[in-house]
């Protein structure tokens, strides 16, 4: 390769250079179905521990329209899934075998387990049978709400896109926040008001952990965080946020007192939500096509002497 040809070869974008100014990684495979499925598992999840919460106080009305929607968000998940895998063996192939250090083996059986269990309270909620069951399946599925709200966001963390992965140790508390925001809302838009008072704490406390959460990552990802202000990512984020504060303070200020203002608040909310997903989706992409999003953080660690490169590595095996 000549020295003219060389150059051209280590192009630069941003300080950063990769060959050609090609992408280091290759972007995710992933399709429009998965950060759907993101929003209708984290429903489904904290929608089953609101239920069981409604339900220690004697409040059915709340209990018998969370586990309903509990029951449809994980019931539309596995179709989500199963969408995005092209052909229904290859879910029920995750089944075969249970591997703790698979985020996606986890959360097949965390999504079936939730399933059965949620499937069982919410049928009792409606019609009384099984009640020997549902008084098991209850605390169950409000116990696997938990992970099934939060394990995509170590599932995404688990690759190597950087804007996922170097956000790990914060997108799974993002995601439990708005987890618990699009539970509260739907329950806050399908639950007449006098009834509605838990489900109205649950959207604002996860209105704010999700505001926060991701304003924590963002903060601490530093030049990582670049997609979330530039392109699809960032306006998805925008109207994640608009959304989330018009409903927020609708659903705090007068969802008590107008059923229809409750409905829309509630709406608002679960936008917000949804929107969020899809940032954090599209950021992802964003993510993988920038060079300077892969190179420059491993020369940055190198430097700090958080990790070696290949060279240093090279000389410490001699």
């Amino acid at each position: 390769m000549t020295a003219a040809s060389a150059a051209d070869a280590a192009a630069t974008d941003g300080g950063v250079r990769s060959y050609y100014g090609q992408p280091v990684i290759k972007e995710p495979v992933w399709t429009p179905e998965i950060p759907t499925y993101f929003y209708a598992g984290g429903l489904a999840g904290a929608s089953a521990g609101l239920a069981f919460g409604a339900g220690l106080r004697g409040n059915d009305e709340l209990a018998r329209r969370a586990w309903a929607i509990a029951l449809g968000g994980v019931a539309v998940s596995p179709v989500l899934l199963i969408s995005d895998l092209g052909r229904p063996a290859r879910f029920l192939n995750m089944l075969r075998m249970f591997k703790v250090t698979s985020p996606m083996s986890v959360g097949s059986w965390i999504l079936s387990g939730s399933g059965a269990t949620t499937s069982i309270a919410a049928l009792n909620a409606f019609t009384g049978l099984f009640p020997g069951l549902a008084r098991v399946a209850r605390p169950a599925a409000a116990l696997l709400g938990l992970p099934l709200s939060t394990y995509t966001g170590a599932l995404i963390a688990n690759t190597a896109v950087p804007v996922w992965h170097d956000a790990r140790r914060t997108l799974p508390f993002a995601f439990a926040g708005g987890a618990a925001m699009s539970a509260g809302a739907a329950a806050v838009a399908l639950t007449p008001p006098e009834h509605a008072a838990a489900a109205r704490r649950l959207a604002l406390i996860g209105w704010v952990a999700e505001t926060t959460g991701m304003q924590v990552m963002t903060r601490g990802l530093g030049d990582a965080a670049k997609p979330y202000h530039h392109g699809p990512a960032k306006a998805l984020h925008r109207v994640a946020q608009a959304a989330t504060m018009t409903g927020g303070s609708l659903v705090a200020l007068r969802a008590q007192r107008s059923r229809p203002l409750a409905r829309l608040g509630g709406a608002l909310l679960s936008v917000g939500a949804l929107a969020v997903r899809w940032s954090v989706f599209r950021a992802g992409f964003q993510s993988a096509r920038d060079p300077a999003q892969v190179v420059g953080p491993q020369r940055e660690r190198i430097e700090r002497g958080q990790t070696r490169g290949a060279v240093q590595q090279a000389a410490s095996a001699v």
